[in-house]
């Protein structure tokens, strides 16, 4: 069998009901790009790539080599994050004049723990529109097949680089009732998995999404406790970018007093980990949640 060219796979009348639609004039583009595979990219976001006056974007060089993949050449305008409110008054002043410009990022939906914002809020304030064109997101792409059942999802972004900063914004999330949504950098992620490890415990889940849609992109999932052991085994898993997920707070244990006095026991002679499994052998409760209120008992003695 063969593939079918794209001329034969997509019907003609998509691509005139793309051309046919409204994109006024003095308004901003906000245009999600692919976070690897080149191919995902939407119909709608290469036309309005080809029909823009100019390309906001991080680097320049990364998207010139990326419109020139589409066959596309245009002005590029770099918006990074040292030079956003600069920019953003050239990119206010063009849109007034009636140019159509495009934001984008290196990689995914602008805005989202890349430039943009900044320009976005510049653009609304001077009484202009940004037009948003959906596609790609590593969060939303990591999310979708992790498995971790939650209607809900918080996304965190980067953690700070110092330590002790680290520390702080994780003992706020401890209890988070979401699915948590982190980015990080192949060079901190061995630290960043032990302070997720000393937060949260060993028996969350957590999925390590890396390098997704690229050549090399493997998504995993383990109890927190073993993702040292994982990325340990092959130096491989410790390089490209990537998303990191972690299970939500189990729900609140009942506080009864069975529960209360069966911890208090054990913890006078067993670990934390040890004192919450076999709580939950001898009570019937969630092992999670008995780990989580067996933190609470130890730091409040």
């Amino acid at each position: 069998m063969t593939h079918q060219s794209a001329s034969n796979l997509i019907n003609p009348a998509i691509l005139d009901e793309v051309a046919q639609q409204a994109y006024p004039a003095s308004t901003l583009y906000v245009l999600a790009t692919p976070i690897g595979n080149v191919c995902d990219i939407s119909l709608r976001a290469l036309h309005v790539l080809s029909m823009v006056d100019a390309v906001a974007c991080e680097d320049t060089r990364n998207t010139a080599h990326l419109l020139g993949r589409y066959g596309l050449s245009k002005t590029l305008l770099a918006a990074h994050e040292h030079n956003e409110r600069e920019v953003a008054e050239k990119i206010v002043a063009r849109l007034q004049a009636g140019e159509r410009i495009a934001l984008v990022s290196d990689a995914g939906t602008p805005a989202v723990s890349d430039p943009g914002a900044r320009i976005v809020d510049a653009v609304l304030r001077a009484g202009l529109r940004a037009l948003p064109l959906p596609g790609p997101s590593a969060a939303v792409t990591a999310l979708s097949v992790s498995g971790l059942v939650n209607d809900q999802f918080q996304f965190v972004g980067f953690l700070p680089s110092k330590a002790r900063q680290r520390e702080i914004v994780l003992a706020s999330l401890t209890g988070a009732a979401a699915t948590l949504v982190l980015y990080e950098a192949p060079h901190r992620i061995l630290e960043t998995i032990d302070a997720l490890l000393q937060a949260f415990g060993p028996d969350r889940q957590i999925v390590l999404a890396r390098e997704l849609t690229k050549l090399f992109e493997s998504v995993h999932r383990c109890p927190l406790g073993d993702a040292p052991a994982w990325l340990a085994a092959d130096g491989n898993r410790q390089k490209g970018e990537f998303v990191l997920l972690v299970e939500a707070a189990p729900a609140v244990l009942d506080d009864s007093a069975e529960g209360e006095r069966v911890l208090q026991i054990l913890l006078a002679e067993l670990s934390i980990k040890q004192a919450s499994a076999l709580a939950a052998q001898i009570t019937g409760q969630k092992k999670n949640a008995l780990y989580e209120r067996a933190l609470a008992l130890k730091n409040a003695g």
